[in-house]
């Protein structure tokens, strides 16, 4: 599962690069520069994956296939059909409560937070944002 989730990330970092024609890529780099682009830190990717999948794996469908274990629990690469996935931050730093008794109550890292909005963004199908 871990390999697959990890094919998963670099498919998704693929999908997701910018093309690197047309006349910006051809400037040099000027130090100067107030605009600063930057790819998905793969490793953050990765934790993020590795985090969802040790806690969250149980009950929702972490990577972008499959059905989630608990049907009720959404799956994760669907998200950003019902929320900001970044505004999930907030929801994670605070502890989700949720209606159902089923949800755990969990603590994560402002570290672990980021990697897992980052991975979450990186597999949406479709997104609010």
């Amino acid at each position: 599962m871990r390999n697959f989730v990890a094919l998963a990330v670099l498919l998704a970092l693929t999908s997701c690069a910018a093309p690197s024609v047309g006349p910006a890529s051809l400037a040099p780099a000027r130090p100067d520069s107030s605009v600063v682009f930057t790819a998905p830190d793969v490793v953050a990717l990765q934790r993020g994956a590795a985090y969802a999948e040790a806690n969250c794996g149980g009950c929702h469908a972490v990577g972008v296939t499959g059905e989630s274990p608990m049907p009720a629990a959404p799956r994760f690469r669907e998200l950003g059909l019902r929320y900001p996935v970044d505004d999930l931050a907030e929801a994670f730093a605070e502890g989700i409560d949720t209606a159902h008794p089923a949800m755990p109550e969990f603590l994560m890292s402002t570290q672990e937070n980021s990697d897992l909005i980052a991975y979450l963004n990186s597999i949406q199908t479709h997104s609010t944002h």
